[in-house]
Order: C-alpha cells, then structure tokens, then sequence
C-alpha cells in the first residue's frame, strides 16, 4: 500500500502553549462528563467545607441551572479569584498526595465549570462580608460586594455553552434528572449526618425530588435510618449490619439477605474512606461473598463502607475519583468477602419478608362483602340455633321445631357435628416459642410442610430446605478433609504469555488448596499436574484460562472453587427428599429444627426461598378479620 499515514504530514509540527481557557476547557471533558458530574463535584465542596444541611436546584437536567446552596464555612472576597484559577484548593498543601481526607484536592471542580459555562459563586465567611465573582467561558468578572447570611452559593447556568458539541452526547432531561438523583444519594449515604434536599426548577416552580433530614444518634442507627429514606423500609427492614476489621482495615455498613436480591446490580453501593466509589476489585469481592447463595442472574443489595489509613488507598486514580487503589488490595478484598459470609451464616434460617409480602400480594381473596364489626356479630344464643338448625337430622320423629325452644331441644339438634378424633396418640408437639419455625402440622401435595408458630404459621418447601442442608453438611465435610485431587498421569502443559503464566503462579497456592496443582514448566508454560477429584474428567487448558480471565477482570478467581461446589449442589439435590414423598410428623419436625440450626438454610442453593412465613395478621387480613 502507497497511502500516506494520516498522522505524518510534510511539515514539522510546531509545539504550542495552549491557553489557560483552553486548558480549563480540556480539563472539564475530564472532570464534568454530564451535569451530575456538576452536581457531584459542588456538593463535595460543599461538605469539605464543613456544611449541615445541603439544597441543590437543577432545571432541565441541570443543562440550564444547577444551584448548590449550603452553610458551610464560606469565602471570603479575597479567596474568590483565587478559588477560580487551576490547581487553587485549601485542601492539601501539595507536600503528600496520599494523606487525603477530603473529597477534593486538585482544585479543578471550580474553573472547569467556569470554562464551559456561566458560573456565580456567592459567599461568606464569618467575620467577613458576603462577596460575589461571576466567570463565564473562562471570563473571569470582578468581585462584588452581595448579600449573604452565611454559607456559600454555587450558581451554574448554561452548562457547556462555551463546548456546545457537549451539549449534543446529553440525554434527555429526565435521564439526566436521575443521574443527578443518583448522585445525591450517593453522597447522603456517605453523610447521614448532613441534611440534603433536591428540588427540580424546571418551568419556573420548584419540585422536590428527593430530602433527607440530618439523622441523630449512633452510628449505625443513623445509617439505617437514612438508608431506609433512600432506599425504602424493605432493605432496611432486610439488611444485616456489618462490622468488621482486619489488619488496620474497617469494613461496616448493611448488606441485605440473600433472598432479597435484585435482577440487576442497582443497590450496591461502597465507599471508601466516605467516598462514593465503582471499583472493580470492590465489586467483585461483594459478588463472590453472595456466590454460594445467588445465582448467576440475581445480585446483592449492600451498602458497605471500608475505613483505613489514607496513606493505604490511592484515590487518585481517575480524574472522577471514581476508582481507588488499595495498597493491600488482597487485605480488603478477604474482609468484604469473610465479613459477608459471616453476617449471612450467623443470619441462620432468616429469610427476607418480601417473600412473604409477595405470597400474600399473590393470593387473591374473593371480593368480600361489607364488613362485620363485632357489634353487629350474632349472639350466642343465636349461633347455637344456626348450629342446631344445621346439624344432620336423625331418623326420630321429634315434634316440630316450632313447637319447642331451641334451648329445650334434643341433644341430635342442639349439638354441632364433629368429626370422630383419630384412634393413634398424637406425637409431642415441639414448643412454639423456643422454635422459630414452629410445629408441622400438616403436608400439602407431598411437597409443603405447614408449620404453626407463635405468631402465624410457616410453609416449607421440603425438598429445597433439605437440599440446602444437605449441601452445607457436603461443604462442612470438604473443608474438614479438604479437596481430593487427582493426579494426572501425563501432566497436561499450557502455553501462555509471560505475563499471564506469572498470574497464575501467584495464585498457585489457593489453587492448589482447591485441589489445582500448577507449576512452572519452562519458558511461558505451566503444568497442570492435579485436578480437583470431584470435578472429573476436565480441560485443564480452558479452566486456566477462565481462571485468567477472571484474574484480570475481578483481580480473583473463585472459578475453581464455584465449580466444586456447583458439583456439590448437585449432588444435593439428587441426595435431598424429593418432591412427593410422604413425611411423617417426627421427619418434618426434624427437618425444621434442623433448618433453624443450619446457617444460609432460608434460601435454597439457587438463591430462592426454602419457607415462606405468615403473619396471623397478615392471614386475618386475607379473610378480612381486621
């Protein structure tokens, strides 16, 4: 081919100086990708500046306004212009860019958003006097005197008119609206102890979107509490408090039951030294916590929070400070995983109520006629005519029931019928309140176990309770006697690049304790000496390199460990009590108290409901009975 490179012209290039408007417009493709990105970057400045109630004002998705309004600690008129240039903060001193406890610290939120729109910033400090500076594409006007309590206010008008090809890869308002949401409460999650309030000022009126009152109290409490505002009473009601630490590493917040999952990952939410994060490695930490009891198409909802020294994580990663790198990123990887899984086997049998809450949004009464109130029920005397008058008759020939009183009347018509009581003793039935599963007491279809509890009743589905039971009595005994492998007799060898052999060498030990056995064999090349056992006849070549890919995607593999225990599922549910096999009273009380001694026994090895519990409430409300 005689085609010229696109990129070598005839001429040298000449290197250029680019000016400072230019500069701050390159550095605002970077920083402020959309107007959540606004939004996000101002409400931090916000809370780094110390404030306890947060207002943001947005009209058309933030493409024409986006006010942030706080009482923070404010600017004083000689900070202003210096607040504009690039690289201005009061956050760092530039000496340690690791010792970061802010939100912010390059100082490039401010003149970004000046460079590529019409920005207003009004603010005062105590002891001073409030003052206002106005920059528009990178104009920058003068200070001037305003009026002002306290605090500071950030007004964005025309968001990427100065860049209007910008404006052309915005979606519609109402996406753009609930990316700004998102952000919001994001950042109220990280700061229960701040009030936030959006409102939409779209037309002219303002609308409010979202508002979170400041919590009181502890911690945790003050954290459930504002989850359950952002999040709904559902999750908090279904969440698991989290507390843990390693090695100089705390990891707290709420992680939710199983058997509250969702279909996509749309609650999962981690922070980093109370910074909104979508880390990779984080991610897939929380995701393999879940992995023995979800499956592949349902997600955890969590809102975890790790705590550590700022000198152990790089938050400057990303000019969104999305991405965070951990200095023992193995150290927070093992406690998000150890931590979850402890919280969910110390939850026991527990299951989520909206298993409950969607059984009783699926049964249908028939549409009931006008209540009865107690008042307007039948007296006794009249119900035992009802009774009497309902009974099989006898073949006597007794006078007319007009003729005589129903109190005077012969025992075939005063008494009720009854049916005959069982000739066998009927087995001891456990204690209601020392079992939170209750007493069986019936099984329906050969498949549901119906159980009484003090409070209501439960219904078991008998073949995925004892299938969950007996897969953790197979994990239980694995990891008593470990893995088997087996050996092969002609060591299989893998090619690979140099960088992936070295991958996976660095992983050889946790694979070898799966029953993997791998080692170096010259060059690029790995042996494949030992397979788990219990997996079978396997291509070693293609494991290995699933292994990789999720080395490189999650940074590591449970792929090998999955598969294991995918096995031992499997074998559970063949070694499990199948649909349609009769119980008696003593095995379904066995396999409830079993259930409630046997961690993760509420969902089944899949990641659905092994019972399902009822409220006497919920029941008498089914019946209108309320």
């Amino acid at each position: 081919m005689n085609t010229q490179a696109p990129k070598i012209g005839a001429a040298r290039p000449v290197i250029r100086q680019l000016d400072d408007a230019a500069a701050n417009r390159i550095a605002a493709g970077e920083v402020v990708e959309r107007p959540a990105s606004a939004v996000k970057e101002l409400v931090e400045n916000a809370l780094d500046a110390g404030a306890s109630r947060v207002e943001i004002a947005v009209a058309d998705g933030g493409k024409t306004l986006i006010r942030i309004t706080d009482d923070g600690c404010g600017m004083t008129a000689e900070d202003l212009p210096l607040a504009l240039s690039r690289h201005a903060t009061s956050k760092i001193d530039g000496s340690d860019l690791l010792n970061i406890h802010t939100f912010g610290f390059r100082g490039e939120a401010l003149p970004s958003l000046g460079a590529v729109g019409r920005l207003t910033i009004t603010s005062r400090a105590e002891g001073f006097e409030a003052a206002q500076i106005t920059v528009a594409g990178g104009a920058i006007g003068p200070v001037k005197p305003a009026a002002l309590n306290r605090g500071t206010v950030v007004e964005l008008r025309d968001l990427f008119y100065a860049t209007p090809a910008r404006l052309k890869f915005l979606r519609t308002d109402r996406a753009e609206m609930g990316a700004i949401s998102d952000a919001v409460k994001r950042l109220a999650m990280a700061e229960p102890y701040v009030s936030f309030r959006l409102t939409d000022a779209s037309g002219g009126s303002e609308r409010e979107i979202f508002r979170a009152d400041a919590e009181q109290g502890e911690l945790f409490g003050a954290l459930a509490g504002r989850l359950g505002r952002i999040l709904g009473r559902e999750f908090a009601d279904n969440a698991l408090p989290i507390d843990a630490e390693r090695e100089g590493i705390r990891l707290t917040g709420y992680a939710a039951l199983p058997t509250y999952s969702r279909g996509a990952a749309v609650e999962q939410f981690l922070f980093v030294n109370g910074r909104p994060v979508r880390d990779k490695m984080l991610i897939g930490a929380l995701r393999a916590a879940y992995m023995d009891v979800l499956s592949r198409d349902r997600h955890p909802a969590a809102v975890l929070f790790l705590s550590c020294d700022p000198e152990r994580v790089d938050v400057n990663v990303h000019p969104a400070k999305a991405e965070v790198r951990f200095r023992e990123s193995g150290i927070a990887r093992g406690l998000i995983v150890s931590a979850l899984r402890h919280a969910l086997a110390a939850a026991g049998h527990r299951a989520s109520s909206t298993v409950a809450t969607a059984t009783l949004g699926a049964m249908q009464p028939e549409p009931l006629s006008p209540r009865v109130y107690q008042m307007d029920r039948p007296s006794l005397g009249a119900m035992r005519s009802s009774y009497a008058a309902q009974a099989p008759l006898m073949p006597v020939d007794y006078p007319p029931l007009t003729e005589r009183s129903f109190d005077e009347a012969p025992a075939p018509y005063a008494a009720p019928f009854t049916p005959s009581a069982r000739a066998e003793t009927p087995p001891e039935r456990p204690d209601l309140a020392a079992s939170p599963l209750g007493a069986a007491r019936a099984q329906v279809h050969e498949n549901y176990i119906i159980a009484q509890t003090t409070r209501g009743m439960v219904i078991v589905d008998q073949h995925a309770a004892h299938e969950r039971l007996v897969y953790e009595r197979l994990k239980a005994q694995m990891a008593e006697k470990g893995v088997p492998a087996q050996a092969l007799l002609i060591p299989e060898i893998v090619e690979l690049s140099a960088g992936d052999a070295a991958r996976l060498l660095d992983v050889a030990d946790d694979l070898a304790r799966l029953g993997l056995t791998i080692e170096p064999f010259g060059g690029s090349a790995i042996a494949v000496r030992e397979t788990p056992a219990i997996l079978g006849e396997i291509n070693a070549a293609a494991l290995l390199r699933d292994v990789l890919d999720e080395l490189s995607d999650l940074g590591d593999s449970q792929l090998v460990q999955s598969k294991i225990e995918a096995v031992l599922s499997r074998m559970a549910c063949h070694g499990s009590i199948r649909s349609g096999r009769q119980m008696r009273v003593e095995e379904m009380n066995a396999l409830l108290r079993e259930m409630e001694a046997t961690p993760l026994s509420g969902q089944c090895n899949h990641g659905r409901p092994t019972y399902v519990e009822l409220k006497l409430s919920d029941i008498e409300r089914l019946f209108g009975r309320t």
